[in-house]
């Protein structure tokens, strides 16, 4: 089972254009390609054949990624300004002594902006999912290690 993941209307409308272009025009140009590889002759030997073969499993691979976001996403509900840590908020936190802002949601929400990205899924946004303002809560890194995370601040994303 998939877990569903929050996308800003921008995100999803990114994606959902990529698909679209990577599902109907890349996937002809890559045809193209192999088709006319094919036509130089022996297989075996033939270097643009094999790489547009692995463009085409790349390529593919990346449609069926773009498939499940979109079909699992969450799209533009945005969140209440309520200082409650959710996915689609803009977290500002104290971690380890040193102030840090990102958005917790998925890297695929993210916009240009340079907003670091941490996922509900990460062991920082399980931790703080739920939480609000002022409250201090720990986590276990990857690393085994526990960190101590203090919410300063919790606004929905804007884009």
């Amino acid at each position: 089972m998939s877990e569903s993941l929050w996308l800003t209307q921008e995100a999803y409308d990114r994606l959902k254009e990529e698909l679209e272009h990577r599902s109907t025009i890349k996937r002809q140009e890559i045809a193209t390609k192999i088709d006319n590889a094919r036509q130089e002759g022996d297989l075996k030997e033939n270097g643009g054949y094999h790489a547009a073969r692995d463009e085409q499993a790349m390529n593919e691979t990346r449609i069926n990624q773009l498939t499940n976001i979109l079909r699992d996403a969450v799209v533009g509900a945005t969140p209440a300004d309520d200082g409650i840590v959710e996915a689609g908020m803009v977290v500002t936190a104290e971690i380890m002594g040193s102030q840090s802002t990102f958005l917790l949601g998925s890297r695929m929400a993210g916009s240009e902006d340079d907003l670091e990205v941490y996922s509900i899924d990460a062991p920082i946004g399980q931790a703080l999912n739920g939480h609000k303002v002022g409250e201090t809560v720990s986590y276990f890194a990857p690393n085994g290690r526990e960190i101590e995370v203090k919410i300063l601040d919790a606004v929905p994303y804007k884009g």
